[in-house]
């Protein structure tokens, strides 16, 4: 119902943003030495991201670290072919991306169709493309996580750009085949029968 937006306007909250040396008696003490009372300690100050829900990925029976990957287009990872998914904007509403990433699918999507293909790989071949994280973010969850996530590039199409209007005029207009795509229709890979012995 708004009642702790309410609490803040009227003035009588106050926002610590020290780190927590630790528990006293009657609170927290913080690392500048100020002490916070509290009847009620809440322990929920940690987030931990987990890409892609934890879900392990695999190329031909090779495990794909994702933290060794660039992002193509911030939904897609360099040599692993077929796989997209979304990483939004930081600095406006996540789902415009969301929305973005989902119609330059459905594109790609229908390239492929209209041309028999059946794989789609972002392949890095720039050397000029240089790492940097996919987030320019300092927070805590951030930073603890870092070394888990896939890099971004230093330019296009790896770089992760936080403008909607640019964003949306090279998802929805720009071409599929963009140098960085490659394509192709392998023949379906057939395992071979076990041998029954009766």
């Amino acid at each position: 119902n708004g009642d702790l937006f309410r609490t803040i306007s009227e003035g009588s909250v106050s926002v610590a943003t020290d780190r927590i040396a630790g528990f006293t008696e009657g609170g927290i003490k913080l690392e500048s030495g100020e002490e916070l009372e509290a009847d009620v300690i809440v322990t929920a100050t940690g987030l931990n991201l987990l890409f892609l829900g934890g879900m392990r990925l695999s190329v031909d029976g090779e495990e794909v670290d994702p933290a060794g990957r660039m992002t193509y287009k911030t939904m897609m990872l360099s040599g692993v072919p077929n796989l997209a998914f979304v990483i939004g904007y930081t600095n406006a509403s996540w789902t415009l991306k969301a929305d973005l990433a989902a119609e330059y699918v459905c594109r790609l999507l229908s390239h492929m169709d209209a041309r028999g293909q059946s794989r789609c790989v972002p392949e890095l071949t720039d050397a000029a493309v240089t790492e940097e994280p996919v987030f320019n973010l300092n927070s805590g969850y951030i930073m603890r996580s870092a070394h888990l996530l896939p890099k971004q590039g230093s330019k296009a199409p790896w770089r992760l750009r936080q403008i909607y209007a640019l964003d949306a005029r090279t998802l929805r207009r720009g071409p599929i085949d963009d140098g960085a795509l490659r394509f192709s229709s392998p023949a379906p890979r057939i395992e071979p029968l076990e041998k029954v012995t009766a």
